[in-house]
This record gives structure tokens, C-alpha cells and sequence, in this order.
């Protein structure tokens, strides 16, 4: 049984230890230590990173009791090594899940926001609450959770009986009975307390900060991702640059970014209008001269095939009437934009045909989806630079069926 140093040492960056097992596995060597300041994964918190003897580990796991060292090389058994942490590692680890306990405290305290799911990456965090939070209570849990950690509180570890546990459950935010035993308590002066396996600082101070970065509904619910420590600065640095050169590029302050954006998307929408306005003028004129020539079927219906490039599929709604409107025409309405195509079938007046048969060809041609009923379906692709040689196909294949 390995000896668990940073479960009441977390600021512990390393220790002498024995090797009591090396195993090979996949390449790896799972190393075993009669003492260890390597935290295993586990409680959604990442393994701890360093050395044994100076080989490089890479991983850390524990599993029906055993703590596993994922080594690179092999070390010998009974060997005497020095285990070092990489520090940066844990700290980092250490700030997201602390981090985590005080902002879902916070969640709990505020709103009754249960924590009912925590995910911890490389490069992010998430929470999983119970109840969807707006931007505005997320803020206040924020700037609650902030407080607590520049007041530098107390952090303690302390070992109870499930049966002593148990009359804490009032004040704890989680508390599962069905844990028998000795449970590990984590406890913030004030603030929360929870039964925890992870590492945790000794004074909330060492978190730095917590930034929620953005939210998305889950599961009735909502998912909260947020950065703590080094990554909330790291990630705020980020972004401030990015912000600058934004707002030199645009020649404006940085605070005025969003209104100018804001203006230059109304005023590129309103030219948008007016060039699409005379796109469909010149399409309507398009349009007449197109059925004038539109070639006859075998059966002696028109086939109307009319391409609206610089279109989409709203804009295809505004000719439906008008094929509609033809008589004994089939039309084959087909809208060009940058990065789809979409397109519909119409029967015009007094017009034999089925549009779902037509539909079908035009999607295998363009290799799209779609649908509908036999006097109009519509369907659409992704774009393709052949597009007109493909219409061309489709309509020289139905024109001699």
C-alpha cells in the first residue's frame, strides 16, 4: 500500500521513495512507490506530472488500491528514487478543482444550483448545474467566489467516520449517504465544505482567481465553463490582445469595438439588401426569357431550368408563384451562394408530372438532401464549382426520359 503524502501535504513537491514494482505495459512502465507525492486521477481531477529518478512521468493512476507511475523507462525494484513534482503542473490542477469547490459553493449558496457534474482538461473546466443560470447570476456567483478567494481563507483537511460525517450534511452542499467508512472532509472557513480526494491549498489565496468564460444549456440545466489561476490570466491576456488589434485595425478604442461592429454589420446588411433587391430585378427579367426558351420534354411539358446565382434559398421562395404560375412547365429552380446550393422543383399550372421523381435525380446529380410533395420539393448541397455543368446533366437526363 503506497503512503499518500499529498493527501495532507498538497504544497509537498517531493520525497524519497522505494520502488516496491515495475510493471511493463503498452510500451510504459507502471511504477509503484512505498510512498508517493503523485496525486492518481480521480474525483475529475488530472494526474499529477514529474519525475521518478529522473525518468520522465507521464501519468498518474490508482486502481484497487495499487498508485501506478506511467514511466518512460523501467525503474529497478528496491531502487531508492527521488519523486519530483512538476510543480507548474500541480498548482495548475490544484487552482481549477479548488477553484471549482468555491464557484459551485457559490452556485449552491446563491441560487440552490446543484453541482451534478465537473470536467477538467488540459486547457479547460466545466461544471454541470442543475438549474440554468442567466449571465447576470453567473456574474454574482463570479464576483462571490472572488471574494472568497482574496480573503485568503483556510483550507482544511480533516479524516471522519461516515456516522460523524453525517451530522455535517446540513452545512455541505453534497453529501452522499450511501459513503460508509472514513470519508476525507474539504473544508473553506465559511464557505464550503465537501467530501473530497483531491488536492486542495492550504488558504483559498493560491487559486488567484476564478473567470467564467461562457455557459451553454444542458440537460435542463446548464454547462459553465470557467478558468482559475494561471489560466484565467493566461486566457485574459489572450483576449485583451486580440481586442487591441481589433480596435486598431478598426481605428477605434478598444471599450467602442462592439458599437462599431455593431454599425458596420448594419450598414453591410442594408448593402446586402440593395444588391440583392437588384439581383431579382435582373433575375425577374432573367426568368421571362429563360420560359420563352425552356426546352420541351418528350411528353411536351416544358423543362424550366433557371440558375439564381448570388441567391439563396429565401431568395428561391420569392420565384416559387411565378413557375407556379406557368403553364404546362416544369421548373427547376436552382440558387448559387458562396458555400450552398439549394434548390426546388415546381409544377406550374395544368402541369402532368411528379416533383419527388425530379427531386431525387437533382440530389443524386448534386449528391444534397431533399424532399417535399409532388407539385414542389426543395432540397440543397454544399457548394460545388461544376454546379452548371451538373444542372445541365440533370436537365438533359429528364428531358430524354
Amino acid at each position: 500500500m503506497t503512503k499518500k503524502l499529498y493527501e495532507n501535504n498538497s504544497l509537498l513537491k517531493s520525497c524519497q521513495a522505494v520502488v516496491t514494482a515495475c510493471t511493463e505495459k503498452d510500451g510504459k512502465y507502471l511504477v509503484e512507490l512505498d510512498q508517493t507525492v503523485f496525486f492518481p486521477e480521480g474525483g475529475g481531477q488530472l494526474s499529477d506530472r514529474g519525475t521518478l529518478g529522473g525518468v520522465k512521468v507521464e501519468h498518474v493512476s490508482e486502481k484497487d488500491g495499487h498508485i501506478y507511475h506511467e514511466c518512460i523507462a523501467p525503474l529497478e525494484v528496491g531502487a531508492q528514487v527521488e519523486a519530483v513534482l512538476d510543480w507548474g503542473v500541480r498548482l495548475d490542477r490544484m487552482q481549477q478543482h479548488h477553484g471549482e469547490h468555491i464557484l459551485a459553493y457559490c452556485f449552491w449558496k446563491l441560487f440552490e444550483a446543484n453541482n451534478v457534474g465537473f470536467h477538467m482538461h488540459e486547457d479547460s473546466v466545466f461544471i454541470d448545474l442543475d438549474k440554468d443560470l442567466t449571465e447576470e447570476e453567473l456574474l454574482q456567483a463570479e464576483h462571490m467566489a472572488n471574494e472568497i478567494i482574496w480573503d485568503n481563507s483556510p483550507v482544511t483537511v480533516e479524516y471522519l467516520d461516515s456516522t460523524e460525517a453525517v451530522k455535517l450534511k446540513d452545512k455541505m452542499r453534497k453529501f452522499n449517504e450511501k459513503l460508509t467508512g472514513i470519508l476525507r472532509i474539504v473544508s473553506v472557513e465559511n464557505a464550503d465544505i465537501c467530501t473530497c480526494c483531491g488536492t486542495h491549498p492550504p488558504f483559498t489565496g493560491m487559486v488567484g482567481s476564478v473567470k467564467i468564460v461562457r455557459r451553454e444549456k444542458h440537460k435542463g440545466g446548464c454547462r459553465v465553463e470557467f478558468l482559475c489561476g494561471k489560466r484565467a490570466l493566461l486566457d485574459a491576456d489572450m483576449k485583451n490582445s486580440t481586442l487591441l488589434q481589433v480596435a486598431q485595425g478598426l481605428s477605434t478604442k478598444p471599450e467602442l469595438v462592439p458599437e462599431y461592429l455593431a454599425k458596420q454589420k448594419a450598414d453591410l446588411l442594408s448593402q446586402i439588401d440593395d444588391l440583392k433587391a437588384k439581383l431579382l430585378a435582373v433575375s425577374e427579367k432573367e426568368f421571362v426569357s429563360a420560359c420563352a426558351e425552356a426546352p420541351a420534354t418528350a411528353a411536351g411539358v416544358k423543362l424550366l431550368a433557371f440558375p439564381m446565382e448570388g441567391c439563396d434559398a429565401k431568395d428561391i421562395k420569392a420565384f416559387l408563384p411565378k413557375a407556379a404560375a406557368l403553364e404546362n412547365t416544369i421548373s427547376i429552380l436552382v440558387a448559387v451562394a458562396p458555400q450552398r446550393i439549394s434548390y426546388a422543383v415546381v409544377l406550374g399550372t395544368a402541369t402532368e408530372g411528379d416533383c419527388r421523381a425530379i427531386i431525387k435525380k437533382v440530389n443524386e446529380v448534386y449528391g444534397g438532401r431533399g424532399g417535399g410533395k409532388s407539385d414542389c420539393a426543395q432540397g440543397g448541397s454544399d457548394y460545388c464549382a461544376d454546379w452548371k455543368e451538373k444542372l445541365a446533366a440533370v436537365t438533359e437526363q429528364i428531358l430524354k426520359e
